[in-house]
């Protein structure tokens, strides 16, 4: 029994260095994983910086040192960088109006004159058309409010 026991110890050793083993090596390959999918997530066109910072911790933590975690860590400062300075920029490429531009800019030209009403038609098409004042009161009277016929009724499939 005494020599059991003492070969007992060397043979739990082993498996539990290989049981270490393993786990290290899933846990490279979570890590490896994470630093993939940072760099994935930092290549879209509106990455969201925290997925992406909270995967290169996570291959930190795991002891990963690899040239994709520099590169995650670099791509992640360079997308703040950008942000930051196109932050409150406009869509389009126009220039935003300062006050000194403003100072200095002449005075804009006078309006554009109305256009000349057209003379009244003649004949039938006068007696047809409609007067520009009855146009504008039919364009700005408010409707009615018509009252539904199954407003203050049950439906039919309502039953209880």
């Amino acid at each position: 029994m005494a020599l059991e026991s003492a070969l007992v110890k060397p043979v739990v050793d082993a498996i539990m260095a290989l049981l270490r083993r393993g786990e290290n090596m899933q846990l490279n390959r979570n890590a490896e994983k994470a630093v993939r999918e940072a760099i994935r997530e930092l290549l879209l066109a509106s990455p969201d910086e925290n997925k992406a910072a909270a995967r290169i911790a996570v291959a930190k933590a795991a002891g990963l040192l690899s040239e994709d975690v520099v590169l995650a860590e670099d791509m992640l400062q360079k997308h703040r960088a950008t942000k930051a300075k196109t932050r409150g920029k406009s869509g389009s490429s126009r220039k935003r109006v300062t006050t000194k531009a403003v100072a200095k800019s002449p005075a804009p030209a006078a309006a554009k004159p109305a256009r000349k009403a057209k003379p009244p038609a003649s004949g039938k098409a006068a007696s047809k058309a409609v007067k520009p004042k009855q146009a504008a009161a039919s364009k700005t009277a408010p409707r009615k409010a018509t009252p539904t016929k199954s407003g203050n009724r049950r439906r039919s499939d309502d039953t209880d």
